[in-house]
């Protein structure tokens, strides 16, 4: 009876199965943030992404001279287990150095920026995976200029000056998008890893696109996006001189082929 058992038993184990869940890098570029970093990382510890993909969130300290860094360290000792990272630059880089750090070490299967601002809701993270996950896309613009969703109206010039970057750019790389400037922007890993990135500061969106155009066969895709923009009371850095370097970088990276 004994072996007749046992034989029972073997016919019917069935080994488990492993399953391997993806995982989406975040990389927050952070300097002088304290007021809402918590509310930030608040979002990112509760947003429920579809698939059952997981989260790394990958903070990167550009020397900021408040308390950003030490309420991201309280943050991560009240919920250890919500996978987060707190990376330090020794001195002010810029933005984009500081993409250049998180990008370097993020470990998921697909990256995507997050500002430490409140501009962006993470909430709207599974608007750009689905393309990816359904095989058509490799890279996805969030647009904050096509589709229903709701988007502060601030500024005119910053408006007239976003539209004409994005033409610019266009022109450059033969590519449709309606906002090069969005922070959103999802990659796969091994293609945002595979690019030599070089502006340290908010060139990085321009820098970043035509490069990323120039990859062989690299499916590019656009979805409409909200957007709750702050003014520069309110912590906006983003100026003028800015958008002339944004000039320079997408000539510089669209047309001498860097």
């Amino acid at each position: 009876m004994g072996s007749i058992m046992t034989y029972f038993v073997h016919q019917h184990f069935i080994p488990p199965i492993l399953v391997k869940f993806k995982t989406l890098s975040i990389v927050v570029p952070m300097y002088n943030e304290h007021r809402s970093i918590h509310q930030i990382l608040d979002l990112l510890r509760t947003v429920h992404l579809i698939d059952g993909i997981g989260k790394e969130i990958i903070v990167v300290d550009d020397c900021s001279t408040d308390h950003s860094a030490e309420r991201v360290e309280a943050y991560a000792q009240q919920y250890p287990a919500m996978g987060l990272r707190l990376l330090r630059h020794t001195m002010n880089q810029g933005k984009g150095a500081a993409l250049h750090t998180g990008i370097r070490e993020a470990t998921g299967d697909y990256v995507i920026i997050q500002d430490a601002d409140l501009e962006y809701d993470p909430e709207e993270y599974n608007l750009l995976i689905k393309p990816v996950l359904k095989g058509f896309a490799d890279v996805v613009f969030g647009s904050r200029f096509m589709g229903g969703n709701p988007h502060r109206i601030l500024f005119f010039w910053h408006s007239i000056g976003n539209n004409f970057l994005t033409f610019l750019s266009n022109m450059v790389t033969d590519l449709n998008l309606t906002d090069m400037e969005t922070c959103y922007k999802l990659f796969r890993r091994d293609i945002i890893q595979g690019l030599h990135l070089e502006e340290k500061r908010f060139g990085f969106e321009p820098e970043v696109t035509a490069k990323v155009a120039r990859v062989k066969d690299v499916r590019i895709y656009e979805v409409g996006i909200s957007y709750y923009g702050r003014t520069y009371a309110e912590g906006k850095k983003i100026g003028w001189r800015d958008g002339v370097r944004a000039i320079y970088c997408i000539l510089k990276y669209g047309l001498l082929n860097y």
